[in-house]
């Protein structure tokens, strides 16, 4: 298939939030702008520590990551950011490492985005070019419960309200 790349706006969450609110100058939000590697094959973004720092974004947590060799290593997490691809947005978390921006498939599916394997490039959801459309499904079910249930069927929870 070889590689496909996008150019992506990165934006500190916490920054853009207090910016809405007039608790921070709109000039002062971090914004990271790059080419960005899509990776169908990682479930999570990844950012370099470089750009992670730049945005200024926290380490939440720690994580297992998975290499393709195989190898494991532990690696930070961090709190939300924006992703913004194709005048589409989401907020994301990502994996601290490497030496440049990875896009996951998690960040796909929210945003409807698509691999075209042909013209190496990143496009809406031919379904739904306009806009991203998540798909969500469930049913109320006894007992004041909530059954929820993957599109395919393939996965189902039954969560207590």
């Amino acid at each position: 298939m070889g590689e496909v790349r996008i150019k992506v706006r990165l934006v500190n969450a916490v920054d853009e939030a207090l910016a809405r609110r007039g608790q921070l100058p709109p000039e002062r939000v971090r914004i990271y702008e790059t080419e960005a590697l899509v990776d169908t094959g990682a479930v999570r973004c990844a950012l370099p520590p470089f750009v992670a720092d730049q945005l200024g974004l926290a380490r939440v947590a720690r994580y297992m990551a998975q290499y393709a060799d195989g190898r494991l290593e532990e690696v930070d997490l961090t709190e939300g950011f924006v992703l913004e691809v194709l005048g589409r947005r989401t907020t994301e978390e990502a994996l601290v490492l490497g030496d440049e921006v990875l896009i996951g498939q998690t960040a796909l599916e929210k945003l409807d985005l698509v691999v075209d394997c042909q013209r190496r490039a990143l496009v809406p959801n031919p379904a739904h070019p306009d806009q991203p459309v998540s798909k969500v499904k469930f049913a109320l079910g006894r007992h004041k419960g909530l059954l929820l249930q993957t599109a395919d069927s393939s996965a189902v929870a039954n969560c207590s309200l």
